[in-house]
């Protein structure tokens, strides 16, 4: 080999080896970082929907995937449209007639402004007190299990918690269990849950905020509060609520993966063991709505029915909490039907979307589920009701009506909070007072 070709050939080899470097790098740092999902640009509208025609080609934009419901009413559909679909979604609309509203104009400003990042002052709270929790931002999975234990530990009296299982990622799933007055003769319980869906952070906010006052105000709390047992998870979904904080702030679904085939997550809302697998639920993995491999496939869903079985007759009340569009919901949600008991039940949802008026001046609409919304089989609150035999069970969805949707700023935890705790206090009362002894 000449000078010269010596030469060349040491520097192709040079740039063969920077080539395959930089191939390796980039190689290891698509393997190692999953990029965070942004929403810059996309947007939330509203759809009014009158008649099946309407419905039907929004059917067809969600089959073609095009869009992705956020919520659905007997009127109207809230839409979440990709920056890339916009044209193409907003000329198919105005060639159907179909007349919207843009609810959320940039999903991920309305993302940024949120949860702005933690400041010194809530540094200096978690030094202070062994734990960050305020109600003034949402809170992550760890905070919240602090929070938790501090409460046991500050009120053993009162609080009792348990872990009733794990979730897909071997999180904790912790009941807290507020535990009754002293004076109590009779023992009836009410279970309460939030973040089962994990893009709905409002949920678990409020449930906190509950649980504050059932601890923190006890002394100021009426009679009805303190003799019953209430038995409450902030967080039944762990693993998607994380993945909502740090990757994916709309996830809905769990994280579980059946199959190296399917995809991420089954909706624990509809998983349960009811008419499982019927109308408004989904056999694809990759749906939003996906039942599961099978009834109660999912360990979050076995968990809280082990836990409720155990003595399930001492339960008069369960409540789920959700969010959005202000709603007290009572089963069936697999069809278009009531239980014999409705009327009752329905009255009931009054008396709780009564008591919220009162606190906050904010109006809940009460009715079944399937009706006023949409079918959904597998849900919690129609196994409370069909297989447990909760006699009160509800599906309590909060703020707002849309012009947030799931991406609610802090500014409303409290408030939502109030509207959460007015709710169960007037179900209490209900369920504590004489006229309902032997439900």
């Amino acid at each position: 080999m000449d000078g010269c070709s010596r030469v060349l050939y040491c520097v192709f080899t040079l740039l063969a080896l920077l080539t395959f470097t930089e191939c390796s790098e980039n190689s290891d740092q698509h393997q190692d970082v999953e990029e965070k999902i942004t929403y810059n640009g996309d947007q939330v509208l509203r759809v009014e929907t009158v008649n099946s025609k309407q419905r039907k080609k929004i059917k067809e934009l969600e089959n073609q995937g095009l869009i992705e419901k956020w919520f659905t009413n007997s009127t109207s559909v809230d839409i979440m449209v990709k920056k890339e679909n916009s044209e193409i979604v907003k000329n198919t609309l105005n060639n159907g007639s179909l007349s919207f509203n843009i609810f959320i104009n940039d999903i991920q400003r309305a993302i940024n402004d949120e949860n702005p990042p933690i400041n010194e002052d809530e540094l200096e709270l978690f030094g202070r007190q062994g734990h960050n929790l305020t109600f003034e931002r949402y809170h992550k999975v760890d905070d919240i299990y602090k929070y938790i234990d501090h409460l046991s530990q500050e009120y053993p009296d009162i609080v009792e918690i348990e872990t009733i299982g794990k979730s897909h990622e071997n999180v904790p799933l912790r009941v807290i269990r507020i535990k009754l007055d002293r004076n109590a003769t009779d023992t009836k319980s009410i279970w309460i849950d939030g973040g089962i869906h994990a893009r709905e952070w409002i949920a678990v906010s409020s449930v906190l905020y509950l649980i504050n006052e059932l601890v923190y105000n006890r002394d100021a709390l009426e009679s009805h509060m303190k003799n019953i047992e209430f038995h409450i998870i902030p967080i039944l979904n762990p693993d998607g609520y994380k993945h909502s904080h740090e990757k994916e702030r709309l996830w809905r679904k769990n994280r579980s993966k059946p199959s190296a085939n399917s995809c991420v997550g089954a909706d624990l809302n509809r998983n349960w063991d009811y008419h499982w697998g019927e109308t408004g639920a989904s056999k694809y993995s990759c749906a939003e709505i996906y039942r599961g491999v099978k009834a109660s496939s999912e360990r979050e869903t076995q968990a809280v029915v082990k836990y409720i079985m155990k003595n399930p007759n001492k339960f008069k009340g369960f409540l789920t909490f959700h969010s959005y569009g202000q709603y007290i919901l009572y089963p069936w949600g697999y069809a278009k039907r009531v239980p014999s008991d409705h009327t009752e039940v329905h009255r009931v949802g009054q008396v709780m979307a009564t008591a919220i008026k009162k606190a906050t001046s904010i109006e809940y609409t009460v009715g079944n589920s399937a009706t006023l919304l949409y079918p959904a089989a597998g849900a919690s609150d129609d196994w409370a009701k069909g297989v447990a035999k909760i006699k009160y069970a509800y599906t309590v969805e909060l703020k707002d009506t849309g012009k947030y949707g799931f991406i609610l700023p802090p500014s409303e935890i409290v408030s939502t909070g109030k509207e959460a705790f007015a709710a169960v206090s007037a179900l209490a009362n209900e369920i504590g007072s004489e006229n309902n002894k032997n439900v």
